[in-house]
Parts: structure tokens; C-alpha cells; sequence
């Protein structure tokens, strides 16, 4: 189950901080982020803008609501599942149902914070199982 423990710490840590480099290279979607990412010198992935938009960001979104779900059958806490998973839910749904309205982009950006304070929680915090697996089961 350790290996398991640590595949789902990796991948929500490469899904959160994916989707945070992926926004940095949207200098036209998310200009906040991206000059962020052009002052650590990420400004050469403007070119690939497109490829980040609708590839990478969505992908890296998806990784991390899947691993979360899956970190939820080793720690059994359903509250801090939860909250991993809203922020790659609201990000998904800020780019394909909401996308039309003016207010999505303040959701993306508060998907992107909640994904990246999440995943700090994460490093302060491991999530470690609390109950037996007999209390577990109910």
C-alpha cells in the first residue's frame, strides 16, 4: 500500500504544479499568472500557448481530480478529498460550461490557488489513514 501512498502523493503534486506551469504559458488567458511565470523566466512557453490551453491544463486538471479520488482509498478522509477535488473540478468547469461567461476566469484563477494551496497542505500535512480497516469499511 506504500507504493500506492506514494504514486497518489506524486501524481496530485505533478497534476497541481502542471496545471500552475501550464497557466504560466497563457500570457493571453491568464496574464497575472503568466507574467508571474515570465519573471522565473518561463516567458519561452508563451509559443506554445495553444498546446497548453487546450491540452496540457485540462489534462494535468484531470490527473490531479483522478488521483485525488484515488488518495481518498488510502487515507479514507472524505473532507480532505473533498477539497483536492474542487479545485480540479472548478478548473474543468471554468473552461467548458463557463468559458462563455465574463466571471470563469475568476473561478480559474481561484481553481489554481485552491489546487496549489492544496498540494502545499499535502507536503506540510500527508494525509495518513484515520481509522482501522474494520471502522474504515463501514
Amino acid at each position: 500500500m506504500k507504493l500506492f501512498d506514494f504514486f497518489t502523493n506524486i501524481g496530485d503534486k505533478t497534476g497541481s504544479l502542471g496545471s500552475i506551469i501550464s497557466a504560466m504559458g497563457c500570457a493571453m488567458c491568464f496574464p497575472a499568472i503568466a507574467n508571474i511565470g515570465a519573471a522565473i523566466g518561463l516567458g519561452f512557453l508563451g509559443q506554445w500557448e495553444d498546446l497548453f490551453l487546450d491540452t496540457l491544463l485540462p489534462f494535468f486538471a484531470w490527473l490531479a481530480l483522478g488521483i485525488n479520488i484515488l488518495g481518498y482509498f488510502s487515507h479514507k478522509q472524505w473532507q480532505r478529498t473533498l477539497l483536492g477535488i474542487t479545485g480540479p473540478i472548478l478548473l474543468l468547469l471554468s473552461f467548458y460550461p463557463w468559458f462563455q461567461y465574463a466571471w470563469s476566469t475568476y473561478v480559474t484563477y481561484s481553481a489554481l490557488a485552491l489546487m496549489l494551496t492544496v498540494s502545499i497542505w499535502d507536503l506540510i500535512s500527508p494525509a495518513n489513514k484515520r481509522c482501522n480497516d474494520e471502522s474504515c469499511a463501514a
